[in-house]
């Protein structure tokens, strides 16, 4: 199920935000005994800090989520997330002077907080329901939710089920869902159609590596993602050890979020002509894998030594970002799991962006 805001028209209650800096002031202009419980209860408006407020008849009648500091709020994002997870059953609003890009920040944040990965194993829901704050742009709000959430279901699936033709389905499940269409080329087709690093990298696996061309509008400027499908990573014959191979089934991160993001691109209409490319393989290995030392010659002509079969990624992209370039765009990202390196770089909260546009 899609995530959604609670009903405008429910009986709610109300969960107030508070900073730090405020808090004395909105503290002493509440009623004397909702005073004395916040004195008594501790409470410092520290980002995270959540008191339930209690009514006349014992039951709850409200909520005090903690704001913070701004400068604490720039390490982060989504802070009133965890106040989520933490409210009891029931509907609840938000009585916040938030407003603008920063109060649809927040309500985004609300609804992944209600994400639960259940394909495998049944987890307890989000308990409580939030009512979308009045100023937001709810469908976008909510299609950014919905995005994200594909992109981890996606993510977070084991490669057993998302191999390369649980990742082409799901593309094609997309696209049937907002009307775009989807070709693939499998196999050694990648080999007749010029694709020879795709195939070199993927031919090992246990199914066929595949290139998937999603394309969706029909005016506007030209964008173009493409996204690293790896759907996991031994490392080939450069084999990884057991501490590094055991996540690998998030090397198709970068194709999960380019997914996520070409499914909320569609799903609000965006005025322009989508496309996205997924190089979707195995790294695995087998007497037919792709050796180090090898030298193979991708699709613009250049030819490639391999050192390390681990470093498999660029290559996958390599021929994506080249038949990529062989038609007109206006914008052309790529997005990947790629290098260690750039955790050592920025660590593992930040993404690493590189690009020759200054501007952007």
């Amino acid at each position: 199920m899609p995530p959604r805001f609670a009903a405008p028209d429910a009986p709610s209650l109300p969960l107030h935000v508070v900073e730090e800096a405020v808090l004395a002031e909105w503290r002493a202009a509440r009623p004397p005994a909702e005073a004395e419980w916040l004195n008594a209860t501790g409470f410092a408006a520290g980002l995270g800090e959540v008191v339930l407020l209690p009514g006349p008849d014992g039951r709850v009648a409200g909520a005090v989520a903690g704001y913070g500091t701004a400068g604490e709020r720039a390490r982060g994002r989504f802070h009133l997330a965890g106040a989520a997870a933490r409210l009891p059953e029931g509907v609840w609003h938000l009585q916040t002077a938030l407003a603008g890009a920063e109060l649809a920040a927040e309500a985004l944040g609300l609804l992944l907080a209600a994400y639960r990965f259940d394909r495998y194993r049944a987890q307890p829901p989000l308990k409580a329901q939030v009512k979308a704050p009045p100023g937001i742009d709810v469908p976008r709000v909510e299609a950014l939710a919905a995005a994200e959430w594909l992109t981890r279901d996606l993510i977070n699936t084991p490669a057993c089920d998302m191999g390369p033709e649980a990742l082409e389905e799901a593309l094609v499940a997309l696209a049937a869902r907002q009307g775009a269409s989807v070709t693939a080329i499998r196999g050694d087709d990648l080999v007749a159609k010029n694709f020879p690093l795709i195939h070199a990298v993927g031919r090992a696996g246990p199914q066929a590596p595949r290139l998937l061309d999603l394309r969706w509008g029909d005016a506007g400027p030209r964008l173009t993602l493409v996204g690293k499908g790896v759907c996991f990573d031994t490392g080939g014959l450069n084999l990884k050890p057991g501490e590094s191979m055991g996540l690998m089934k998030k090397d198709m991160g970068g194709a999960a979020t380019a997914m996520g993001l070409a499914q909320a691109i569609m799903a609000l209409g965006l005025p322009l002509r989508l496309r996205l490319l997924v190089p979707a393989v195995e790294n695995s290995v087998s007497a037919n894998a792709f050796r180090p030392q090898d030298i193979l010659t991708a699709r613009n002509g250049l030819s490639v030594e391999i050192n390390n079969t681990d470093a498999e990624g660029r290559l996958v992209l390599a021929d994506s970002l080249a038949l990529a370039c062989e038609e007109e765009t206006d914008l052309l990202i790529s997005m990947a799991t790629l290098t260690g390196a750039a955790r050592v770089a920025v660590g593992p909260d930040i993404a690493p962006f590189y690009t020759g546009d200054e501007a952007l």
